[in-house]
C-alpha cells in the first residue's frame, strides 16, 4: 500500500505498512481503499494534514509526552494544523497582494526599512499566535463554558439555536458568525480610537508611514491581546464552533490584509461600499485621522461605518502616519517599538492627572 495521509480523522501511516496514527474530527477521501489500476488501493494525501502530520508526530508529541501533557495530543494535531493553514494565508496574501502592489502601486519608495519589521510582525502572530490563541485559547474556554452551563441546567448559547431556520445551512451561518465579528471588531477599533491608553498601544499600528498588506499584524502585544479576547468573547457570545472559529478569523484577516495594500486598485462606487477597499481603510490611516479624528473603523464590510456616520468616501489619502507618534512607534526595532506603545499609553492615561498636579 503506498503511504496515505489524510485529513485528520483518517489513518496516516507514514511509511507502506507503518504505524498507524488516528487523528479526531475528520474525514477521509471517498477514493481511499479502492483499487488503482495496478489492483493496489488508491491514497489520497491531503498536503496539509500531512505536513500538520509530521509537525504533530516529529516535534509537539515527543514536547507533551516530556512535560507530562498528552491530554492535549488531539487538540495539539488541530493547533498544528492552523498553523500550516497560516503559512497557507501568508502565502496567499503574498500572491495577491504582491502582485497589487508591483503593477498598480499607489506610492513608490525608495527605501522599504519599516516594511521589514511589518513582515516579521506578521509571521509571528499568522503562524505563531494566532492558531496557540485562536485555537488552544477559544476551545479551552469554551468547552469550560459550555460545561458549566450544562452543569448548571443550561444550554449553551449557538445561532442555530437562536434561528431554527440556519440548521443545515452551514455555508450561510458561517457568512452570519462573520458578519457579526466584523460589527464586534467595529466597535473593538472605534474604542481604540476614543480611550487615550488605548490609542497610545494602536498608535504603533497607525505609525507606519509606508503602509503595505504586511501592516495589518503591526500591533502592540497588549493591542493584540485586547483584541484576541474582544474577538473570543464575541464568538463565545454567538456560540461559533470552535473549529470554525480560527477559519473564521483566518477568512476575516485576509480581507484585511489586502485593505492596507499600497495600491491604487478601486471596488468602484458600488464595490466600495460591500467590501472595505484600500482606499477606504487608507483613509483610516491618513496623516489627519488618528487618534479620535480617524474614520472608517470597518475591518472588511463598510456597512457599520456608513450607519453609524463614521463613512469616509471622499478622502483622496496617499500619505499615511501619524504625525504626533514618538518616531520609535514608525522606525525602532521590535522591541523598541513595544516599548514605546507602552509609555505613550501610559502618558496618555496620566494626562489629566497630570495636568490637574501642574494647575495646584
Amino acid at each position: 500500500m503506498a503511504i496515505r495521509a489524510g485529513l485528520p480523522g483518517g489513518w496516516v501511516p507514514s511509511i507502506p505498512g507503518g504505524p498507524r496514527l488516528r487523528y479526531p474530527d475528520a474525514k477521509t477521501s471517498d477514493l481511499a481503499g479502492k483499487p488503482d489500476l495496478q489492483g493496489e488501493p488508491v491514497v489520497v494525501i491531503d498536503p496539509f494534514a500531512w505536513i500538520a502530520g509530521w509537525i504533530h508526530e516529529t516535534i509537539l508529541l515527543p514536547i507533551l509526552f516530556r512535560t507530562g501533557e498528552m491530554q492535549w495530543e488531539d487538540v495539539s494535531f488541530m493547533w498544528a494544523l492552523f498553523a500550516v493553514y497560516g503559512v497557507l494565508q501568508v502565502l496567499i496574501n503574498y500572491a495577491i497582494c504582491v502582485p497589487a502592489e508591483r503593477f498598480w502601486p499607489l506610492i513608490r519608495w525608495e527605501r522599504r526599512e519599516t516594511v521589514a519589521m511589518d513582515v516579521f510582525y506578521t509571521l509571528i502572530a499568522r503562524i505563531g499566535v494566532f492558531p496557540l490563541v485562536t485555537f488552544f485559547g477559544f476551545y479551552w474556554i469554551q468547552t469550560a463554558m459550555n460545561g458549566w452551563l450544562t452543569d448548571h441546567g443550561y444550554i449553551p448559547p449557538t445561532l442555530e439555536g437562536l434561528f431554527p431556520a440556519l440548521l443545515g445551512m452551514p455555508v450561510l451561518t458561517f457568512f452570519i458568525y462573520a458578519v457579526v465579528l466584523d460589527f464586534a471588531d467595529y466597535w473593538r477599533h472605534r474604542f481604540s480610537h476614543t480611550f487615550g491608553w488605548w490609542y497610545g498601544l494602536h498608535a504603533l499600528h497607525h505609525a507606519q508611514r509606508q503602509m503595505t498588506f504586511w501592516s495589518d499584524d503591526r500591533n502592540h502585544v497588549l493591542d493584540d491581546v485586547i483584541t484576541y479576547v474582544w474577538f473570543i468573547g464575541a464568538g463565545l457570545l454567538i456560540g461559533v464552533p470552535p473549529m470554525q472559529f480560527p477559519l473564521l478569523v483566518l477568512t476575516l484577516r485576509l480581507v484585511e490584509s489586502f485593505s492596507h495594500a499600497n495600491t491604487r486598485i478601486s471596488f468602484g462606487r458600488i464595490g466600495e461600499r460591500l467590501l472595505v477597499s484600500p482606499q477606504f481603510h487608507r483613509a483610516h490611516h491618513g496623516l489627519d485621522a488618528s487618534g479620535r479624528n480617524s474614520c472608517n473603523y470597518g475591518g472588511v464590510f463598510p456597512w457599520w461605518d456608513m450607519a453609524l456616520r463614521t463613512a469616509d468616501f471622499r478622502r483622496d489619502v496617499i500619505e499615511t502616519g501619524d504625525l504626533r507618534a514618538p518616531e520609535a512607534l514608525a522606525s525602532g526595532s521590535w522591541l523598541a517599538q513595544q516599548r514605546a506603545g507602552l509609555a505613550l499609553s501610559w502618558r496618555l492615561l496620566t494626562r489629566k492627572r497630570r495636568r490637574r498636579v501642574a494647575a495646584e
